[in-house]
């Protein structure tokens, strides 16, 4: 072992040892007292709840849904107050507005749904109780993005929230809730890593003359060090200083969905004298990537078609109060159809949610709640720029974000009294400004409009076979759309409820109407796909949507208040037949799938089979006997006329792919 790795070891290990004691997370996730603000002359209502929460966790699928105000009150017990400690409430998300006061005094106001906070509360805590309270409201407000949308707003103290207690002078979390720490990714290729790294100091320590440092080491995936700095922190007449530096990394290992595990750990001390006061760590993963205007995306300098799938974060019974087990579970189902991107629509997700595609691999579009349309006020235009400004600076480092997104489909609704091309452009040179590594898009469903070519890439939500055309116009009303710089996919789909169903169906249901076969989604997402696969320039598709989700205002499928164009029910527990389309597509694990399958009773002897498999050869057999052995094209196998006796039938399919065999079986009944 080399002298400088024993050193970095031997001086990781005492700052590690110390950091529990020089930084330390109080969850607040125990009991809250909560009530929905009553009507005049009505008194409270109280129950506990714990965090996260949401108020509309019941009525977010109906029509009157509450949007209004709470109060939520936590009673903090404190053995002792930490001396020398700086204390902070963080807030991972409050919806869409909230006031906290501690025991007594007011400490400040966050106005959006989706972003965290943090705010000071340093003097404020005692030994023994104390009083928390959060007057939060998801009540529309004409100031606060989004002003309308396909999504349900659930209010609420809806992700985690806690206390810290950090050093004195330390690693600022008051810059928008950011870490701190900012690793720009200048350049990156096979040779060679560079990264310029600011990291912001806050305390009254830097407002003098001091001895204060900050040291900077990087250790790669096997825990060596490939780069280290040392830096003087210098005095800031504020109290607040930035400490910079640029860092080269050799032969870089890459990170990748196929190598999620290749990651770096940026570690910061922060030193006076010879004594660690604060410590942070970053894990980062290094790559590369391009958009051809021709020949589509590339990805550490290979070809890299972008297939995945737009995610919306709530469930039944939670509404957006999701738990880390519901993260996991929808990342395992987006993984399972073999997805390597996720637009996360349409605002900001959770931290964990984003932690969960850097151990992934996936390739994340982050946006935020610009959709529809704004107002002419220069609080809204304020309130979208801090919006930006938290995601990106909250985000910064995530290896899995490689694109800002400032809107979707906002010339749809416009009045005429806000110009969006003011203020597009305002927020593309604030992305711009704030992250000069990745570039911006935008998500339209109307052409020619002035905002959409502001951004330095465009997307269409495109719907041929349900509100519109046939599946297969998906081919030509992408083709002219290209203008040069390459076209993107950033919504396509069908609904679908897996009640329904109809073998012989030909053409689009009433959309807006309850009937919504099953099959149909098949349908559309195998004509759309098939269409889009012949075109290399289109650089990225994501299918909408990934899981049903709540909108209030929807009445139509089977189920009122939710769109059903999810691949998956909106309770995750039933995929359906098109998202098995989608796996025998992207999935490299052999598979074989029957599709309509859940259309159990059958009335005619003569049927179609038709199965999604990504394998060499499928063999059907029905009731035992078999039928026939096909090899798939575009991952669709069909068998046509095929007889049912009367009763039930055994329907099973066997694939090979390599000398590896899968089956699938299901049962119909002839009536």
């Amino acid at each position: 072992m080399s002298k400088s790795i024993l050193a970095f070891l031997l001086t990781a290990a005492v700052s590690m040892t110390g950091s529990a004691a020089l930084r330390d997370n109080v969850p607040l996730d125990g009991e809250w007292m909560f009530s929905k603000n009553p009507a005049d002359g009505r008194q409270r209502q109280w129950e506990l709840v714990t965090i996260p929460h949401s108020w509309n966790a019941a009525d977010g699928t109906t029509p009157d849904y509450y949007r209004g105000g709470a109060r939520y009150e936590y009673t903090l017990h404190l053995d002792s107050v930490p001396a020398g400690k700086r204390g902070f409430l963080r807030f991972e998300a409050v919806s869409q507005e909230a006031d906290v006061t501690v025991n007594g005094t007011r400490v400040g106001n966050h106005k959006g749904a989706f972003n965290a906070f943090c705010l000071e509360v340093t003097g404020l805590l005692h030994e023994g109780d104390n009083s928390i309270i959060v007057e939060a409201t998801n009540a529309h407000d004409d100031n606060i993005a989004p002003l309308e949308g396909d999504f349900t707003i659930f209010g609420g103290i809806y992700r985690p929230a806690k206390l810290m207690w950090l050093p004195a002078t330390c690693i600022t979390p008051l810059d928008y809730a950011s870490p701190g720490t900012y690793i720009t990714q200048k350049e990156v290729s096979d040779n060679l890593a560079k990264l310029h790294i600011v990291t912001k100091l806050d305390g009254n320590a830097l407002k003098s003359k001091n001895k204060l440092s900050l040291r900077t080491t990087i250790t790669g995936p096997d825990g060596n060090v490939v780069a280290s700095r040392s830096a003087r922190c210098g005095k800031g007449a504020d109290g607040k200083v930035e400490v910079s530096g640029d860092f080269e990394i050799k032969r870089p290992a890459l990170w990748s969905k196929k190598s999620p595990e290749n990651r770096y750990t940026v570690f910061h001390e922060l030193i006076d004298g010879k004594e660690v006061i604060d410590t942070l760590s970053q894990r980062i993963g290094l790559r590369y990537f391009s958009i051809d205007p021709e020949k589509g995306f590339f990805f550490n300098g290979q070809p890299y078609r972008l297939a995945g799938v737009n995610r919306h974060q709530d469930r039944p019974g939670k509404g957006w109060a999701i738990s880390q087990a519901d993260h996991e579970e929808d990342m395992a189902l987006i993984k399972e159809i073999g997805a390597n991107t996720i637009r996360l629509a349409h605002y900001p997700h959770s931290e964990q949610f984003y932690n969960l595609c850097d151990d992934n691999g996936m390739l994340v579009w982050a946006e935020i709640p610009f959709v529809g349309h704004g107002t002419d006020s220069p609080e809204f235009a304020d309130n979208l720029k801090t919006q930006l400004t938290e995601l990106i600076r909250q985000n910064y480092n995530h290896p899995s974000i490689f694109i800002w997104s400032l809107f979707n489909e906002i010339g749809f609704g416009n009045s005429g009294a806000v110009k969006p091309d003011n203020i597009v452009a305002e927020l593309n040179d604030l992305a711009h400004a704030e992250d000069p590594s990745r570039p911006t898009v935008g998500a339209t469903n109307k052409d020619d409009l002035p905002e959409n070519w502001i951004p330095d890439y465009l997307a269409y939500n495109n719907y041929p076979g349900w509100y519109w055309a046939e599946p297969a116009a998906m081919g030509p009303s992408t083709d002219w759309k290209n203008k040069g710089k390459g076209v993107a996919i950033s919504e396509y789909g069908a609904g679908a409820s897996i009640h329904d169903h109809d073998q012989h169906i030909k053409s689009a249901p009433k959309t807006d109407g309850h009937y919504h076969p099953e099959e149909w989604q098949a349908t559309v997402h195998e004509g759309n796909y098939r269409e889009l696969a012949k075109r290399p320039y289109v650089w990225a598709t994501w299918v909408w949507n990934m899981f049903d989700f709540a909108s209030s205002w929807r009445n139509e499928g089977d189920i009122r208040g939710t769109n059903d164009k999810g691949l998956v029910t909106y309770d995750r527990k039933t995929p359906k037949d098109a998202f098995y389309f989608y796996k025998a597509q992207w999935s490299e694990e052999p598979m074989a799938y029957i599709t309509s399958r859940r259309h159990i009773i059958r009335e005619n002897a003569d049927t179609q089979v038709k199965v999604y498999s990504n394998c060499d050869t499928v063999e059907l057999r029905v009731n035992g006997n078999p039928v026939g052995a096909i090899k798939p094209e575009g991952g669709i196998a069909k068998w046509d006329n095929v007889t049912l006796r009367p009763g039930k039938n055994k329907i099973e399919v066997i694939g090979t792919a390599g000398g590896k065999r899968v089956a699938d079986s299901c049962e119909w009944t002839l009536k």
